[in-house]
């Protein structure tokens, strides 16, 4: 199922994994350019390829925008985390896929990411205790069949579930949390 553009769960495109891009191609350049305007549309700060129904290794993340004149999304294809703290930190997220619920996640507050820009340039990306952070690796855990509702222990989950199905009842749209 997909609302203005943005699959939703529970479909299942977003519990597979996806495959890495071997090139990138006008194709490729093309998605990364719809999902910034389905992104921003929808108030996102990150959107992974699955979440439009796509299934290759491909994000793109803006945690900072406030307007179209300084939304400025960065494009990762092929993002793997390289390093990453021990320490955990919980934080609340919301995810355009799951709309009208926002779940307190336990994710390291340091992470390292490696990937691939639109001109095949490999870049370094490291984050630590903010949102790009959050957003970096919970993007990524798309890209390998992992909703927020995997991240969560199992009392959480059942009552994120329930929260979910209450707020696809009232007609949540992505963009919405609670």
């Amino acid at each position: 199922m997909e609302i203005n553009g943005i699959v939703i769960s529970p479909d299942p495109r977003l519990r597979q994994e996806c495959a890495p891009i071997e090139e990138i191609t006008p194709e490729v350049c093309a998605l990364a350019e719809r999902m910034k305007e389905e992104m921003f549309e929808s108030s996102g700060c990150g959107l992974a390829a699955p979440q439009v129904g796509e299934l290759i290794q491909l994000v793109i993340i803006d945690t900072e925008y406030d307007s179209r004149e300084t939304y400025d999304p960065i494009v990762l294809v092929n993002p793997v985390i390289v390093e990453q703290s021990d320490r955990l930190v919980p934080s609340s997220e919301g995810c355009l896929s799951i709309p009208g619920i926002s779940c307190e996640i336990k994710r390291p507050d340091r992470v390292v990411v490696e990937a691939y820009d639109l001109d095949a340039n490999l870049m370094r990306y490291e984050a630590e205790g903010d949102l790009f952070c959050v957003c970096l690796q919970h993007e990524i855990d798309h890209l390998h069949g992992i909703t927020m509702f995997e991240r969560l222990e199992p009392m959480q989950r059942m009552h994120a579930m329930r929260d979910y199905q209450d707020a696809r009842a009232r007609g949540a749209k992505p963009g919405e949390t609670n």
